[in-house]
């Protein structure tokens, strides 16, 4: 065989294992970078499997924290997202190429549960509305941030004390005429004065949507209405058709992950790695 001949050979070799690298990591969105305890992936075809660190997640992917469990997950974008236990979080759409920020989309799901979160570079780049996440009452929009989300279903038992009030405080009834809601400026209610005085007991929250922005601004929206929210805001809102409000004290969001989701995740041969190296990578 000539020389060319080789070449031809060999180029045609290298464009089939590029195609093929590209089928096999088409829709990847994720690495499993650090964990706490059980970890769960429901795949969009239906099947539910035990993921680790260096784990992949993929575009359609739900991932499932258990009881104890913390979970941090970094995302080809640079961006990350930290589960609180007892979370579901679904990946619903997620595709990033550095060299084409027009065509950047990340929609996420925050089913149930709680979540901290620093933003990558879809949402920052291109178009911010090519970043949502998706809670059952309100869509969360970004322009750069930190943030913290909660959601708590309806389901959930046992709503303390604390949490009865902030219900009755941010009722549309109680809201001064004064509280009109214009896009990022503060809102006044007459609050009772517990609201303001009294710190949660018993961990308890009432249903719905709970937001802090540690720093950057979020914005909420849904079929009651649109609210930003800024660097060391709270924000809540109830249902998909009550409007997001900003809430003047923290209403009882908590994120305490354990030093094991700050230490350095170890790589397969048991050494500590700054971050998986391609032969720590699983093939699911």
């Amino acid at each position: 065989m000539s020389h060319s001949k080789n070449c031809t050979a060999i180029s045609l070799f290298v464009s089939g294992l590029l195609l093929w690298t590209t089928i096999v990591f088409a829709g990847q969105a994720a690495t499993v970078t650090h964990v706490s305890g059980p970890l769960a992936v429901h795949k969009a075809g239906g099947t539910i499997k035990a993921i680790s660190i260096n784990s992949k997640i993929d575009e359609g992917d739900t991932v499932v924290t258990e009881k104890r469990t913390y979970a941090r997950l970094k995302f080809e974008d640079g961006g990350e997202v930290t589960l609180k236990p007892n979370t579901q979080f679904k990946v619903e759409k997620f595709s990033y190429d550095q060299g084409k920020p027009k065509e950047d989309s990340a929609t996420y799901n925050l089913i149930k549960g709680g979540l901290r979160t620093i933003t990558g570079q879809v949402g920052k780049r291109g178009s911010q509305e090519s970043y949502q996440m998706k809670t059952p009452t309100a869509t969360i929009g970004v322009r750069g941030t930190i943030y913290l989300a909660e959601y708590v279903p309806e389901a959930e038992p046992t709503v303390s004390e604390y949490g009865q009030i902030l219900l009755a405080a941010l009722d549309p009834w109680q809201i001064s005429p004064q509280a009109v809601m214009t896009d990022g400026e503060p809102v006044s209610y007459q609050m009772p004065l517990l609201l303001a005085q009294n710190t949660p007991s018993g961990g308890g929250l009432a249903p719905g949507l709970y937001v802090h922005v540690i720093d950057g601004m979020i914005n909420l929206t849904n079929k009651g209405g649109s609210q930003s929210f800024s660097t060391g805001q709270f924000g809540y809102t109830q249902s998909i058709v009550k409007p997001p409000v900003i809430v003047p004290v923290n209403p009882g969001i908590q994120f305490k992950a354990p030093p094991a989701l700050s230490a350095t995740p170890k790589s397969s041969s048991g050494g500590s790695s700054s971050k998986p190296s391609a032969s720590d990578c699983e093939v699911r």
